[in-house]
């Protein structure tokens, strides 16, 4: 499995950027896709998730109402649109794939119910 992280960089606070990954190397039906950011020091924090194959969306509330999680299935690739971004938004930002877990628990939000993951993106928002 291979998850490629593209389109993170440097941007003023308020404007917007789209985060890509791309994902070979199975059939991803069943599984979830997260989006997670890390700063030295800190653990990697949940931002968003998508199921597969019922595109359902899960957010952190840190970006609910910012960020749009979605997925491109022809090209398997999941997209994290960030819109006014804050300085608190630097990090570095990765992709991850894990099992679905079971309806209604948050198994999402654990970095450690993801198996797969990529190289990472880095983000800064200038203030």
């Amino acid at each position: 499995v291979q998850l490629v992280e593209s389109g993170g960089g440097l941007v003023q606070a308020g404007f917007s950027l789209r985060l890509s990954c791309a994902a070979s190397g199975r059939t991803f039906n069943g599984y979830t896709m997260g989006w997670f950011r890390q700063t030295q020091g800190h653990e990697r924090e949940f931002i968003a998730a998508i199921t597969w194959g019922g595109g359902s969306t899960f957010y952190a509330d840190s970006v609910k109402g910012r960020f749009t999680i979605s997925r491109e299935l022809p090209k398997n690739t999941v997209y994290l649109q960030m819109n006014s971004l804050k300085p608190e938004d630097t990090a570095v930002y990765y992709c991850a794939a894990g099992l679905t877990g079971p309806y209604g628990s948050d198994y999402y939000r654990s970095p450690d119910e993801y198996a797969d993951w990529g190289q990472g993106t880095q983000v800064t928002v200038s203030s």
